[in-house]
């Protein structure tokens, strides 16, 4: 039913085009899946960042990255991804060595302990996914993300 967004922001005044219209759908989209993560992710006491984050290295283990590999791999970049590594390390999720032949590049890696948080959390966030998007169904999913990737596209 489009036009919803209209009445949920109490907007008076038409939206200035279908991209505007859209664009701001999918803010308040992303806004609304993301604070219902927040409530699945806040037990562990992580953020959506600091779970994205986790994930990624559990996906370079055992090897590991460099800190701007990880930032380019991000979903949502991080402005101080130092200070979100220091809250994961203190907490022991992560380990960081700096590379003993270039001393600028640290490479880090996610902990047993990273991993083990993940997997507990790994059931509650697949049941997440599919409560929020699976009503959708498979072709309207498939359809949805290439027309998200397909306005990514525009952005590069």
């Amino acid at each position: 039913m489009p036009g919803r967004l209209k009445k949920e922001i109490k907007q008076r005044k038409p939206f200035r085009g279908l991209e505007q219209e859209a664009f701001l759908n999918l803010l308040r989209t992303t806004d609304a899946l993301t604070r219902r993560l927040a409530e699945v992710l806040k037990p562990a006491g992580l953020s959506d960042t600091q779970y994205n984050v986790l994930r990624i290295l559990r996906g370079a283990a055992p090897a590991g990255l460099a800190c701007r590999e990880v930032c380019d791999r991000m979903i949502a970049r991080d402005p101080d991804l130092t200070r979100l590594l220091d809250r994961l390390a203190v907490r022991g999720f992560i380990a960081r060595e700096r590379n003993r032949k270039d001393r600028r590049v640290v490479t880090v890696r996610i902990t047993k302990a990273g991993q083990d948080l993940l997997k507990k959390l790994d059931e509650s966030i697949t049941h997440f996914h599919i409560r929020q998007l699976g009503p959708l169904g498979a072709k309207r999913l498939r359809s949805l993300i290439a027309l998200l990737e397909r306005a990514r596209e525009t952005t590069s």
